[in-house]
């Protein structure tokens, strides 16, 4: 029963075996094992990386300065096809696929393809002629040129509430626009692009008067075109640069139409959210793998630790849960690609999708969480340890139900999908052939009941509604899995 758990690719064979598996996967897995693991291991040691400001001239040159092997580890996943090849294929499955051995080994890793995607996507969609035509080819380049893309929506207000923190003001002027503000949490930071969100100077002050905006580093005069104030000592997932950004009469392109602006930006973080679901379940996975690694080799009481029976049932129960999780999160992917190319006005289905992506972003974190801090409890002692790797699982794992949205943030815009466009009706008939009818039905009633609350009562109460509406979606949807095998 464990043996799928200790490789990434084993695991995705044994959940999705409808599913093809192509050589570039083996490749992938194949660099990681013999390559990858050290290089990543020495980054995530050495911490936060360097912010070079200046050349010798005195010069703004905002460089981030990391070792020679850390951008042989970054490109490696862009040139295995992590975003060329969803737009090679027409599908967003390559990147995901890609996504989840990538978060196995290193989940910070993971955030530089997921906001590259996150901005080659919404640039395809919705950037002009001319804009795709400049930039789009760029991103999808195959060799050590390619560029690099990020997502900057967070303001020091915080990220969540977006109608009242970003303070970014757009300014139009002779057909051009220029961004003036600042980005407090810039993912990537030192990327060649940016999708950006930003305050049409003209616009009402809340959510309508957004706009998404492409933000290139570089000027046409060839001048830094946003300058990056620090960089972030985080906890974890120091794969991932993460800075302060300033942005002073910047070049910009609007995306799409203006007044599409906040459902845009939803767009590129339901990307992202889908992405953070996927890169939750591989990084429990790899707590798992290297606890139950472990529990085989220490010996206590006369024999190993995970023959004895409790640890056994943990074990056990650790890996149903995996599954579940990964079905879920994977059901996410499925939705995801029959909708990913729609645009506002958006069908039905796209409000299934959200729901179950507000779902698996919220359950799978919070289980990766749980998982890597069950994995440090098995090594014990040696678990705490910075020269082992269960202390840095743990470590990036608390920054997964942060990323792209709080579990507030999952469970309060699941409500509101809920309750304006019925969405769990569509959901629970989206699961009405795998799940027993009376659990189904119960659910259901639960949930009218819940929304016909006071919107106070309504809201205060919603998390063990949304866990349990969580823990039935992905548990339905494993045994959807198990019937098709």
């Amino acid at each position: 029963m464990e043996q799928h758990i200790f490789s990434p690719l084993a695991f995705l064979r044994h959940q999705l075996a409808d599913l093809a598996q192509p050589d570039y996967l083996e490749a992938y897995q194949a660099w990681w094992e013999h390559e990858g693991k050290p290089v990543s291991a020495a980054i995530d040691r050495a911490g936060t990386p360097w912010l070079r400001m200046f050349d010798r001239q005195g010069q703004r040159v905002d460089e981030i300065l990391y070792p020679a092997e850390y951008w042989r580890m970054v490109r490696q996943g862009y040139q295995s096809g992590v975003i060329w090849r969803v737009f090679a294929e027409t599908s967003l499955v390559p990147h995901y696929l890609l996504g989840y051995l990538t978060a196995f080994y290193d989940a910070g890793l993971y955030c530089p393809y997921t906001v590259s995607l996150s901005t080659a996507v919404p640039l395809a969609k919705y950037g002009s002629e001319e804009v795709k035509a400049r930039f789009l080819p760029l991103l999808l380049r195959q060799d050590e040129t390619v560029w690099q893309g990020a997502t900057w929506m967070t303001e020091i207000g915080g990220g969540s509430d977006l109608g009242a923190t970003v303070a970014t003001i757009a300014v139009a002027e002779d057909g051009r626009w220029y961004l003036s503000g600042d980005k407090y949490f810039a993912s990537n930071v030192g990327a060649e692009l940016a999708v950006v969100a930003a305050r049409f100077a003209t616009g009402p002050a809340d959510i309508r008067g957004l706009g998404l905006f492409l933000v290139p580093r570089y000027r046409a005069d060839g001048s830094l075109n946003y300058t990056i104030r620090r960089l972030k000592d985080k906890i974890g997932t120091r794969a991932v640069p993460t800075g302060e950004v300033e942005l002073r009469r910047s070049e910009a392109c609007l995306l799409g139409r203006a007044e599409w602006g906040i459902y845009l930006i939803l767009e590129t973080l339901n990307l992202s959210r889908v992405a953070n679901s996927v890169g939750s379940v591989a990084l429990a996975q790899r707590a798992l793998a290297e606890a139950v690694s472990f529990a085989h080799q220490r010996r206590a009481f006369g024999k190993p630790i995970a023959a004895h029976p409790l640890l056994k049932r943990q074990i056990e129960e650790r890996i149903v849960e995996l599954e579940a999780a990964f079905a879920l999160a994977w059901e996410a992917v499925c939705l995801l690609e029959q909708v990913w190319q729609v645009t506002p006005p958006y069908p039905e289905q796209y409000h299934l999708f959200r729901l179950l992506a507000h779902l698996a972003k919220y359950w799978t974190a919070e289980f990766a969480v749980q998982t890597a801090k069950w994995g440090m409890e098995v090594h014990g002692g040696i678990g705490t340890l910075a020269e082992y790797n269960a202390e840095r699982w743990l470590r990036d794992a608390m920054i997964l139900p942060i990323w792209e949205g709080t579990p507030h943030r999952q469970i309060l815009d699941g409500l509101e999908v809920m309750e304006r466009k019925g969405a769990h009706r569509m959901l629970l008939h989206y699961l009405a052939a795998d799940a027993p009818t009376q659990a189904l039905t119960d659910m259901q009633h639960r949930i009218e009941a819940h929304l016909a609350l006071p919107q106070e009562e309504k809201e205060a109460g919603a998390e063990s509604l949304f866990r349990d509406l969580a823990l039935l979606t992905a548990h339905t949807l494993r045994a959807r899995r198990l019937a098709r095998r």
